[in-house]
């Protein structure tokens, strides 16, 4: 009976650890179909300022895609940001919010132009669009977070420009879920 009784957790134990692979797909979640999580941005992604000899790119945005977005969710925000770029606060390389609940993605390029898709905010860079790295030749890898934010704002009720911390105060206590994608770079 003992045995029997074991052999019941046990049973019951499996179950619930494969009953939870149904929850995981279900997951709010950011991918690229350019590049997996922690992976390297191809060089046209790098911005293409002629100001700086550290853009060696086209700065074409990579493309996006996402899934399962929180119940209740009426828009989205999705910044790009490098923690490791201007040491200590970091460059804001892109802020843009206002995505309808409907859009599930964003095609390669489309970022990098005002669309009326999205609000634009303000980069560090003073864009509303996409900017791609320009890291300095010598350095370690950077890594370009990608953050996308479900909110439970209608798409229209920021007002244009905003930076990424005016941003992060308006989404106070409307936030409703947010997922990441890392992808980095480094001057070739």
């Amino acid at each position: 009976m003992k045995h029997a009784f074991r052999a019941i957790l046990l049973t019951g134990g499996l179950g619930l650890s494969f009953g939870g692979g149904a929850w995981a797909a279900d997951v709010f979640t950011l991918t690229s179909p350019a590049f997996q999580d922690n992976a390297p941005l191809q060089v046209k992604n790098a911005g293409d300022r002629k100001d700086s000899p550290n853009c060696v790119g086209q700065n074409v945005s990579p493309p996006f895609d996402w899934s399962n977005p929180p119940a209740g969710t009426k828009s989205f925000a999705l910044l790009m940001f490098d923690p490791e770029g201007r040491a200590p606060q970091g460059v804001s390389h892109m802020v843009i919010y206002g995505i309808p609940a409907d859009v599930k993605g964003f095609a390669e390029g489309e970022l990098g132009k005002p669309s009326d898709k999205f609000v634009g905010g303000k980069s560090t860079m003073n864009l509303p669009v996409y900017a791609g790295p320009c890291t300095p030749p010598n350095v370690d890898w950077h890594h370009y977070t990608f953050t996308l934010i479900a909110t439970d704002l209608d798409p229209k009720a920021l007002q244009p420009g905003m930076t990424r911390e005016e941003l992060t105060t308006a989404l106070k206590d409307h936030v409703k879920g947010s997922a990441g994608l890392i992808g980095r770079f480094r001057h070739p």
